[in-house]
């Protein structure tokens, strides 16, 4: 058991220090965040000794550091992060006295004198011969002499590490630690064929490095998922993000290894990942997954237009083994292309998808379509009397959770009304298509809002939407009809 930390620092001496640079390095990298595994082997004297790893990431976060290794216990570690630099050298050296050589641009002799740093703040202000002087930048050749480095001033991020070894050898250490400046971003090039109705899927990694520090030769991890960390900013420790696309909960199992709730996708090539650098690495290459084309316009409550809207255009795929994927897919970007009649790819559209399990139904949004239109209209709208609000009771709607909706004698309002709605859909098309029409801001069935005539048999989400799928022929337009009957 040990006594003391002046005790271990007592038999310190700078024989004892050693370097080690960057060894066998394994980053796993989340979304903003990277863990870095780095083995080296050292040889490590025995008794207290520092030990200093190079290169280690300039975002580092020190508290998160581990030493791994036989025989050895941490005494102290430091981080220096100080990066050795002109304006470094010179801020370090206020109060001290540097060495001045000018030269004269007539003669090229050159005059060494000596100066006092006397202070840098947006300019270096030095005492040479008992006058102030200021030292100028103007393209006279002049050079400074330091002498020497000043102490925790690295020209590479260090790490200082004060060891206890019980005895001498040389053996691998495992130093392992946090870092930010390292993320992720995964994006997706599908091909869509609408006549085969299948799509080629390919992912590709986007790897950034700004923790000034180059690795080599990494073994990388991909992790996908969402972690809590403390002081991040709310909308993404709560996953708020938008997307413009939405999916079925999918139930499949896949291949990917999963650690806790995160999926984990090895990059199978150890790569370098520079400094300051984008990368860019394949992950995903599928062909013929299972897609195909559909149209859905949504509609507020009492919305009415002077004119047809464009519906959206939706990719739908699977993500599910039968559709040809079988395979989790990380958030990002799926930019969506279509071949011409020539077969020259045109692009078509892009969305964002979330974290999507394997076995989900996809549908993207990827743009509008102006040849498949929706126009809804408010045909008339009356005030029903208490009795008739009570001859509709039968188209009482129930929840999804089995409760029974409040009857007309529990409400408080007394004003029943009656509204006919057309919604007119149009298609321009050589190809028959259907619409998906949504009806949102229905929040009243939990109050006794009912449908009591619909042309087209519709299906209810929740408590505040109405969902109809309307059939239009080639070049033709279709009218879904639909009275509420609702109690305000």
């Amino acid at each position: 058991m040990r006594t003391g930390f002046t005790l271990l620092l007592a038999g310190l001496s700078s024989a004892a220090l050693a370097q080690s640079g960057q060894g066998d390095v394994s980053i796993t990298i989340y979304s903003e965040l990277a863990l870095v595994e780095d083995t080296r082997n050292i040889n490590l004297p025995s008794g207290t000794t520092r030990q200093e790893f190079l290169d280690v990431s300039a975002a580092i976060r020190p508290e998160t550091v581990t030493l791994e290794g036989d025989n050895i216990e941490i005494v102290e570690q430091n981080f220096d992060y100080d990066l050795l630099s002109p304006a470094k050298l010179m801020q370090k050296a206020e109060g001290q006295q540097i060495t001045i050589i000018r030269r004269n641009p007539a003669t090229g002799a050159e005059i060494s004198q000596k100066a006092k740093v006397l202070a840098v703040n947006g300019g270096v202000v030095m005492e040479v011969n008992g006058q102030i002087e200021v030292l100028r930048d103007d393209g006279q050749p002049v050079r400074v002499i330091f002498n020497d480095i000043p102490q925790n001033l690295r020209a590479r991020p260090t790490l200082s590490v004060t060891l206890d070894s019980t005895r001498a050898s040389r053996r691998p250490v495992t130093l392992s630690y946090l870092s930010s400046g390292l993320g992720w971003t995964a994006d997706y090039v599908g091909l869509f064929d609408e006549m085969k109705q299948t799509m080629d899927l390919q992912g590709w990694v986007t790897l950034t490095n700004s923790s000034g520090t180059e690795f080599k030769n990494a073994d990388l991890t991909l992790a996908a998922g969402d972690v809590v960390k403390l002081n991040q900013r709310k909308r993404n420790r709560y996953n708020r993000n938008r997307y413009n696309s939405y999916s079925s909960a999918g139930t499949e199992d896949s291949d990917e290894e999963k650690v806790g709730d995160l999926y984990l996708y090895p990059i199978g090539v150890r790569t370098d990942i520079a400094t300051n650098q984008k990368k860019q690495i394949s992950f995903i290459d599928s062909t013929g997954v299972a897609a195909k084309r559909a149209y859905r316009y949504t509609c507020d409550w009492s919305c009415r237009t002077e004119e047809a809207q464009s519906a959206e255009s939706i990719v739908d795929f699977s993500t599910g083994k039968k559709g040809g994927l079988g395979s989790a897919l990380p958030a990002g970007t799926v930019r969506v292309y279509m071949r011409d009649k020539a077969g020259k790819a045109r692009f078509v559209g892009e969305s964002k998808i979330k974290h999507t399990t394997a076995g989900s139904d996809v549908k993207m949004v990827t743009g509008f379509a102006f040849d498949v239109k929706v126009h809804p209209k408010i045909e008339s709208r009356k005030t029903l009397t208490e009795d008739k609000w009570k001859e509709t009771a039968k188209y009482r709607v129930y929840t999804e959770g089995g409760a029974q909706v409040m009857t007309a004698s529990q409400l408080r309002q007394r004003r029943f009304t009656q509204t006919q709605m057309r919604y007119t859909v149009s298609n321009a098309r050589r190809q028959p298509v259907v619409v998906e029409v949504r009806q949102n801001g229905l929040q009243g069935w939990a109050r006794g809002t009912r449908v009591t005539d619909e042309s087209i048999e519709g299906t209810q989400q929740g408590s505040g939407t109405r969902v109809w799928q309307v059939p239009v022929g080639a070049n033709s337009s279709k009218d879904l009809t639909v009275t509420f009957v609702t109690d305000f």
